[in-house]
């Protein structure tokens, strides 16, 4: 089977013979245009992975012809061909919906890589296409992407979970989408055509957190000046989902027992129970059972919470997923940003692959987003100022020294853990902020990490202002 198809349309018939010649020693099936007429009957006739264009055509320049393509197939991947390498090129070829261009002469290395990463990108976006489509047919969530065991077992637990009224806790590291599995279930539930209530527990203070939950009457304490609704009564019939409950103080825990069981509460200064029908889904990053041993967590909440439990995986244990995620949120932010759709390069795959994701798909989606705007061609490379934390880590790598050859063979690196990757990496990123981890340019900010949850992560791994990296 060829690596994939590709039509080259150029005048010049020393150029058709030689690229047919290149590419088809490298595998590819190519089929030659010498006209823009000719090549636009080709592609009516049959579909490509590729088009490899020459821009200066007799009759009709390239780029006019380009735009008659993008109406046959938005999606196809077109390489231009050009005497002339200039930003004002790279603009016009980019605007005509170009996935890159290349000069004459070329380097031939050049250009196979450049074909060979716009080709994956096509294939893996064909690919992500397919896979929404089958997980919405499949499930109706069309917002999750993912084809792992993990993930593929998880969707057949909320579907099947769905359908009733119990109370589910979702647990899973900072950023693996929990938020969005609460949606899924409410979507997929009878109550999906009523609201869907989030409460970001960690950020309400905990003073104003029950009249936020449970509403107040005109006089409950100074500023209340009017009755106000509580946000169960608002999701009365839906679904309240709590994110970071662990947050709640105990006697706040205390009171949303009670909501539990008896499905009835008080608005603050009130005297009549307000009874409401609500399905509570929970979350929690840290372990709620270890936080129950320490008596910071109610045991008898904990155990009305976990009725069902839906357990998150984090991002480094699914890394077949992550391809379809960077293609998602690539295709995602180039359309918001009005930059044309590019593709990273090998090497840039690579290390996003091998790269730990501490902050998981949130942090992906971060990445990615920044990759998009700071990129400054349509290939995304491993650069300090684009890829920061994958260049760091992929220098912490490289910079690593290797243990010295012994008699008996040759030498073999000495592998890093996840856990001393993460460590140099978080080190890294505290130390380009001179140790300030809170703020819009702190670390926690950086590493796209609630701050709590990178003082957890530095406790765990024994990161203190003293310590130095250890490869």
């Amino acid at each position: 089977m060829p690596n994939g198809s590709i039509l080259v349309i150029d005048d010049e018939a020393e150029i058709r013979e030689g690229l047919e010649l290149l590419l088809s020693s490298e595998g590819y099936s190519v089929t030659s245009a010498e006209t823009g007429e000719a090549g636009l009957a080709r592609l009516e006739q049959e579909p490509f992975d590729l088009l490899l264009l020459d821009v200066s055509l007799p009759g009709r320049s390239g780029l006019d012809l380009l735009r008659d393509i993008r109406l046959r197939d938005p999606h196809l991947p077109v390489v231009l061909i050009t005497a002339y390498g200039s930003i004002d090129m790279a603009r016009q070829a980019f605007k005509s919906g170009a996935q890159d261009y290349i000069t004459k002469p070329w380097s031939n290395d050049e250009l196979l890589a450049q074909i060979a990463s716009a080709i994956e990108g096509r294939r893996l976006r064909e690919e992500n296409v397919q896979l929404k489509r089958a997980l919405k047919q499949r499930y109706n969530f069309p917002n999750i992407i993912g084809k792992s065991d993990r993930i593929v077992s998880l969707l057949d637990l909320v579907a099947q979970v769905a359908p009733s009224r119990s109370t589910i806790l979702i647990v899973g590291e900072s950023g693996t989408g929990k938020e969005l599995i609460a949606k899924a279930i409410h979507s997929a539930s009878p109550r999906a055509d009523k609201p869907f209530v989030a409460v970001n527990s960690g950020s309400i203070p905990v003073d104003l957190l029950e009249s936020q939950l449970f509403g107040h009457v005109k006089g409950a304490f100074t500023s209340a000046i009017a009755s106000k609704k509580g946000l169960f009564e608002v999701a009365d019939q839906g679904t309240i989902f709590f994110d970071e409950i662990s947050t709640i103080g105990m006697e706040t825990q205390a009171k949303l027992l009670r909501v539990i069981q008896e499905r009835e509460f008080m608005r603050l200064g009130g005297t009549e129970n307000i009874k409401v029908d609500v399905r509570i889904v929970a979350a929690s990053n840290v372990d709620l059972l270890g936080l129950v041993r320490d008596g910071r967590f109610r045991e008898d909440l904990y155990h009305r919470l976990n009725v069902i439990a839906l357990k998150l995986p984090p991002l480094r244990e699914r890394r077949e997923d992550i391809p379809s995620l960077l293609d998602h949120f690539l295709q995602q932010f180039s359309k918001e940003n009005n930059r044309p759709l590019g593709q990273f390069t090998r090497e840039a795959m690579k290390l996003l692959m091998d790269y730990h994701w501490p902050g998981n798909v949130r942090e992906l989606e971060n990445v990615i987003e920044r990759a998009v705007i700071l990129s400054r061609g349509s290939e995304l490379e491993v650069a300090p100022d684009v890829l920061p934390e994958i260049a760091a880590v992929a220098h912490t790598q490289a910079a690593a020294p290797r243990p010295a050859p012994e008699e008996k063979g040759p030498a073999i690196p000495s592998p890093q853990s996840i856990d001393q990757v993460e460590r140099n990496h978080i080190l890294d990123v505290l130390m380009r902020t001179n140790w300030r981890i809170e703020g819009a340019d702190g670390a926690a900010a950086l590493l796209n990490l609630n701050p709590s949850t990178l003082r957890s992560r530095m406790k765990k791994l024994g990161v203190q202002r003293s310590t130095q990296a250890v490869s």
